[in-house]
């Protein structure tokens, strides 16, 4: 066994994805899926793909909290930060579960491709369990390595759809539910209307809000809402 990649909790890996707190919207069968897969025995391999919002990065955050609450070893890389640098660490992987996020990053960078390749056979050969994500599905990646595309192709591909305001909205509410905040649905509305729309900009400005809301012991209303976030 090789040493534990060291992972932090920042703007990267965070803390909050889990699965219970994940909308489902469009994509009930994966979620409810890849919890079930850290049971099975043997090589498992996903590939989730699709565009900013559709809840890639959560569920493989989510895998992997699910995992470390389980006594089980895991890693979590995001590729997209890793990219200008050497693939050194790809070579520590051989938890049980390794997830990496952003694969678009490093697709074509011929270094990159022969150390994934490499860390693809080492965790089949082991019997891991592997989780990747990228906006496009493998067939359409820019990758230059063959043996590496035909790897990438091998597992589970599930494409994730894409969450529309409504969906963003029941998200929001449910993150807010779990941290025990009431979220009306016209607040939540004016939160949509007014926050970055993506849902990281949304549940960046709940976190402001929760914090207020605990400091000032006040309800999320759409004034307490303006006055905490200066709108």
């Amino acid at each position: 066994m090789v040493t534990p990649v060291q992972l932090s909790l920042g703007v990267n890996l965070q803390d909050t994805a889990h699965f219970s707190n994940f909308h489902l919207g469009k994509n009930p069968a994966i979620a409810s899926h890849l919890p079930k897969m850290l049971d099975e025995p043997g090589f498992r391999y996903v590939f989730l793909w699709g565009k900013q919002d559709s809840g890639k990065s959560h569920l493989l955050q989510a895998s992997y909290h699910l995992a470390k609450s389980q006594g089980r070893e895991a890693a979590y890389l995001a590729l997209q930060d890793l990219a200008g640098g050497h693939p050194d660490q790809l070579s520590e992987l051989d938890q049980d579960l390794v997830c990496l996020d952003d694969l678009d990053a490093v697709a074509g960078i011929d270094l990159w491709e022969e150390a994934l390749f490499h860390m693809y056979n080492r965790l089949r050969d082991q019997g891991k369990m592997l989780l990747i994500t990228a906006t496009s599905a493998p067939a359409h990646l820019p990758v230059n390595l063959p043996d590496l595309a035909s790897r990438l192709a091998w597992g589970l591909t599930y494409q994730l759809q894409t969450l529309e305001d409504d969906d963003k909205l029941a998200a929001l509410q449910l993150r807010a539910s779990k941290r025990g905040l009431q979220m009306p649905d016209e607040v939540a509305r004016y939160i949509l209307h007014r926050s970055p729309r993506r849902l990281s900009g949304l549940f960046a400005t709940l976190d402001v809000l929760d914090e207020a809301s605990l400091k000032e012991q006040r309800k999320l209303t759409i004034p307490f809402v303006r006055q905490a976030l200066k709108w």
